[in-house]
C-alpha cells in the first residue's frame, strides 16, 4: 500500500482535471451513505470526528476520516486533518493511504468552481473571499481556473491575515485586504465564503443582481454565513439533497425560521451536470451554492490522485 503524502496530492490535483473528474462523478454517480458525524467533547471544547464511506459499483471503494478542531486556530494549526484509505474494487485490497487535508481542500474549492462554472455569469471578474484560512487560497485557485477572475478582495477576522492571503496572490491578481464586508460584497461577481461561522456574515440585501454566492463553510445545523435573506432572494443550488436537509446550517436556520423551504431549491449539483435541471434563469439573477461536502467528491479525488500517481514514471 503506498502512502501519499500532501505535496504529492497537491502535484496530482490540477484544477481543470480535478474539476472534470468532479464533473463526471456527480453525472455517474456513486454509492455514498450519510457520513458519520461524531461530535467529541474535549477539554478545550467540542470537535467533531467525520467518517464518509463511498464506492463505485464496480471499481474503487474508499472511505475518509476527519477531524474537525475548530479550537485550533488558536494554536495556528489547521482545523480539519485527516487521512484517506483508497481500495481496489475486485477484491477489496488497500491501494493507498492518502493525506486526507490537502485531498478535502482541494475537492472542496473544486466542487465550488465546478457550481460557479455552471452557475456564475461567464463575465464573472471580482472574486470576493470571506475567510483566511487554509481553504481561502484554494477557493481563489479554484475559481480563477473556471471564470475570468481579475479582481480578488479577502475580508477576515483578523486583518492581517487578510493582507497575507492578497501578497500572496498579488502577482496573479489586483488582490486587496479589505474591512468594509457590505462594500465589497456589494461590489462582487461572486463571494465564497469558506469560515467556521455560526452568525450570518453575508447579509441578503447587500447581494447585487447577477451575484453568485458560494457557502462552503456551515457544515453543521449550527453553524450559519449567510441569512435568510441571501436564500430568499437567491436561486439556491445544493451539493447534495442528502447533506442540505441534514446539515447544512444556512438552509437548515432559513427554514426554521420560515423565510425558506427545502421545496425551494432548484437542484442538486448531479441534477444540474446531467441536465435535468436548469441552472440560472438569468444574468440578473442571485445565485446560491450551498455545500456540506459529499464522500463522492473525495472519492473522485483520490481516483485522481491515484490514476496521476500510477501514469507518473
Amino acid at each position: 500500500m503506498r502512502i501519499i503524502d500532501a505535496d504529492r496530492v497537491a502535484a496530482a490535483l490540477a484544477w481543470p482535471a480535478l474539476v472534470e473528474r468532479l464533473a463526471a462523478t456527480f453525472r455517474e454517480g456513486v454509492e455514498s451513505p450519510p457520513r458519520h458525524h461524531h461530535a467529541m467533547h474535549r477539554p478545550d471544547g467540542e470537535a467533531t470526528l467525520l467518517l464518509m464511506p463511498a464506492w463505485e459499483r464496480e471499481g474503487y471503494i474508499g472511505v475518509k476520516m476527519v477531524n474537525v478542531f475548530p479550537q485550533n486556530a488558536d494554536h495556528g494549526l489547521p482545523a480539519i486533518s485527516g487521512v484517506y484509505l483508497l481500495s481496489e474494487g475486485q477484491h477489496g485490497q488497500p491501494l493507498a493511504c492518502i493525506d486526507g487535508s490537502e485531498l478535502t481542500r482541494r475537492r472542496t474549492a473544486a466542487a465550488s468552481a465546478l457550481a460557479a462554472r455552471e452557475l456564475a455569469r461567464a463575465d464573472a471578474e471580482t472574486l470576493l473571499v470571506v475567510g483566511t484560512g487554509k481553504l481561502a487560497p484554494m477557493v481563489i485557485e479554484a475559481h480563477a481556473a473556471v471564470r475570468p477572475i481579475r479582481r480578488v478582495r479577502i475580508w477576515g477576522r483578523h486583518p492581517e491575515k487578510a493582507e497575507r492571503l492578497a501578497a500572496e496572490y498579488a502577482d496573479r491578481f489586483d488582490t486587496a485586504a479589505v474591512t468594509d464586508l457590505e462594500a465589497a460584497a456589494r461590489e462582487a461577481d461572486l463571494i465564497s465564503c469558506v469560515t467556521l461561522s455560526t452568525e450570518p456574515l453575508i447579509r441578503g440585501d447587500w447581494l447585487s443582481p447577477g451575484t453568485h454566492l458560494d457557502l462552503i463553510g456551515a457544515f453543521r445545523p449550527t453553524m450559519r454565513e449567510a441569512d435568510a435573506e441571501c436564500l430568499r432572494r437567491g436561486e439556491v443550488f445544493v451539493d447534495t439533497y442528502a447533506g442540505a436537509r441534514g446539515e447544512a446550517g444556512d438552509i437548515l436556520q432559513a427554514v426554521k425560521e420560515g423565510a425558506f423551504a427545502f421545496d425551494d431549491i432548484r437542484a442538486e449539483l448531479g441534477e444540474l451536470l446531467d441536465g435535468r435541471r436548469l441552472g440560472r434563469s438569468g444574468d440578473q439573477a442571485i445565485t446560491v451554492f450551498k455545500s456540506v461536502g459529499a464522500s463522492l467528491e473525495d472519492l473522485a479525488a483520490a481516483i485522481e490522485v491515484w490514476e496521476r500517481q500510477e501514469a507518473s514514471p
